[in-house]
């Protein structure tokens, strides 16, 4: 291990948050974190503010001042950070942290819901993507395309299709519901700051909407669609990561339990709870890395 690093932080950022666990370097678990997003489709420098504003609480909850960055090792689960030019950006700009390891989102909530073991992997936040490690240490990647032209069934992708759906209630396009009634008083309550919303939304805020859908989903039948239609998506990603359909699968996410009642029949009863959540999977990672140098040493 690193001479100078005395603690290890798993980070999990997407485009709604940032969590980190904080951990001695002894293995002892000292606090956790939360900020905003560091999801890297926001910008490098946002990024970093919000993992070290979830750092900085996190030492506060241990009850000491953060120490200097460079006695601090970072694992790092982020949504973009299958983009490479980002990733580069991202390392490139480390304010001065003893060791990074950056990997995607989706690969830190797998190793964290199978412990490294084979299985699949769908996280339904913001954005959506889907991974699979494979018995022969191979992994698969399904999705993850990005808002709005891919992330089926996540927040972003829900809170579009809520808009869309109060946008045509608004012009008359089809009958008032309950979803667009909920919509459009989020939205400021009119036709004008529904448009201006709209146009000024961005990933982050359209997936504010997803809630409501869930919530009218008993009263109205657009919501209810839009739940059956992610569900559907959920199982076509579970099958192009395992055509075998053999393997377990978790789902992670802030809109997990939110989707689960809405998947087909035969998916739901292979889906199992995670062992532990991606800033703990972002700590394996980490640790992994460490052990591997040491071993080097």
């Amino acid at each position: 291990m690193h001479r100078k690093i005395l603690y290890l932080v798993g980070v999990d950022g997407g485009g709604t948050g940032t969590r980190v666990i904080l951990r001695h370097a002894n293995g002892h678990e000292l606090g956790a974190g939360q900020a905003g997003p560091s999801g890297l489709m926001h910008g490098v420098p946002r990024a970093w503010q919000a993992i070290q504003n979830a750092i900085n609480l996190a030492f506060f909850e241990a009850g000491f001042a953060t120490p200097p960055l460079n006695q601090i090792a970072l694992g790092c689960g982020l949504a973009g950070m299958n983009n490479d030019e980002w990733c580069a950006d991202f390392l490139a700009k480390n304010p001065g942290f003893g060791l990074v390891v950056t990997a995607s989102d989706a690969l830190t909530n797998l190793i964290g819901a199978f412990g490294g073991e084979p299985g699949v992997v769908i996280a339904l936040g913001t954005g959506s993507v889907g991974l699979a490690l494979l018995a022969d240490g191979s992994k698969r990647e399904v999705g993850g395309w990005g808002f709005p032209s891919g992330d089926e069934a996540s927040g972003a992708w829900l809170g579009l299709r809520a808009l869309n759906h109060a946008q045509h209630v608004a012009d008359g396009r089809c009958k008032s519901d309950s979803l667009a009634n909920a919509v459009l008083a989020f939205c400021g309550g009119s036709r004008e700051t529904l448009m201006k919303w709209g146009i000024a939304a961005n990933q982050t805020t359209m997936a504010q909407l997803a809630p409501l859908v869930v919530q009218t989903a008993e009263t109205s039948a657009r919501a209810l669609a839009l739940l059956q239609e992610a569900g559907r998506a959920v199982a076509l990603t579970a099958f192009a990561l395992d055509p075998s359909g053999a393997m377990p699968i978790a789902l992670n996410g802030g809109l997990a339990s939110s989707i689960k009642p809405y998947l087909p029949d035969e998916l739901k009863v292979r889906v199992v709870p995670p062992q532990t959540d991606a800033a703990t999977g972002a700590l394996i990672l980490l640790q992994k890395k460490l052990l591997s140098e040491g071993g080097n040493n």
